[in-house]
């Protein structure tokens, strides 16, 4: 079964079918008994041809996809080593260093807060399962991941540009460049995290077990803007104007998710309310904020966590195959 340590073909591709087996049958047996059951089996009749489809997909582009799955683990001393160096060489020379990095977003909540509370009179925000969240708290909640998901993704889309003197070398495992980017976003990530719990205390949001799963939706967040890095570190190569329409996009997208807004104010438009849905970032925002005062698990909302999932995966399959199809060419353009 093993060769040298490693999985065989043969046994990767049977412990993909065992688990893939496992997650559609958790997918059909399913039941919410306070859901619309037309809608329902709609859903899991999507999931399913979902879920088949990866299947044959994962089969017949089994080696492509693997490769960049295996460099990573395997490299994975020198990604934690480059990543540590790539976040002090940011700040180096400046003499508040690593602060400049809080500096900004602190006083983007802070005039967002500002703004819309005192300006726009926004109150407290109801949940979905109608629990009261102050305005301040909903906001930086949603503004947390927010701010990880762009610094991360504008990161990792320009990281073969600002190291295409590793790219040249033949024997660098150029594939490790993205994730050093968006493990140094994330040492700020966990910084934000923490001070959004020190303003859920303040707000009476005291910490419970299930606040734990503000991991879940950071390792969410982050597996998610790795495959987008993988897509677009690699066109961004042959086309520099990428930069500025993932910018264009991310402003818009801001407004697209509700992190100013809640949901709920178009609940009676149920069309662009499962369109807004359809924006994965969606259930990471709500994610973190029930993390923060609802008594719930991720799990209990399956149809947005198998959604998420399969988005991800994906997006995270359509990089691996971009960035081995376009990595021969790297070295020329740069």
């Amino acid at each position: 079964m093993f060769k040298k340590g490693k999985i065989t073909k043969k046994t990767g591709i049977t412990l993909y079918l065992i688990a893939a087996l496992i997650f559609l049958l958790i997918l059909i047996l399913h039941h919410n008994p306070w859901a619309d059951p037309q809608e329902e089996l709609i859903k899991k009749i999507i999931g399913s041809v979902l879920v088949v489809a990866a299947s044959v997909v994962f089969i017949k582009f089994y080696d492509k996809l693997t490769v960049l799955p295996v460099e990573l683990y395997d490299n994975r001393r020198l990604i934690w080593k480059l990543a540590k160096n790539d976040f002090k060489k940011r700040y180096a020379g400046s003499y508040l260093g690593f602060i400049w990095a809080m500096v900004q977003p602190v006083v983007t909540v802070v005039m967002y807060w500002f703004v819309f509370d005192n300006f726009f009179g926004q109150k407290a925000q109801m949940l979905s399962t109608g629990i009261s969240m102050p305005y301040v708290l909903y906001l930086t909640a949603g503004l947390v991941p927010w701010f990880y998901f762009t610094e991360a993704l504008t990161n990792g889309t320009t990281a073969l540009l600002e190291y295409n003197y590793l790219v040249k070398k033949v024997v660098f495992k150029i594939s490790i460049l993205p994730i050093i980017k968006i493990i140094a976003a994330t040492f700020i990530h966990l910084f934000f995290a923490l001070v959004l719990l020190v303003v859920a205390i303040l707000y009476g949001c005291y910490p419970t077990i299930y606040t734990i799963q503000i991991l879940y939706y950071s390792f969410c967040l982050f597996v998610l803007v790795l495959g987008l890095s993988y897509t677009t570190c690699a066109v961004v190569v042959f086309f520099r104007d990428l930069t500025q329409i993932i910018n264009i996009v991310l402003q818009v997208g801001m407004w697209a998710t509700p992190i100013l807004w809640n949901i709920t104010m178009i609940s009676d438009n149920p069309m662009l309310t499962t369109i807004i849905k359809l924006n994965p970032l969606v259930y990471v925002v709500n994610g973190y904020r029930s993390a923060l005062c609802e008594k719930e698990w991720f799990f209990a909302d399956f149809y947005s966590t198998m959604y998420f999932w399969i988005f991800t995966v994906v997006i995270f399959g359509i990089g691996a195959l971009i960035f081995k199809r376009l990595k021969t060419h790297f070295a020329d353009v740069l």
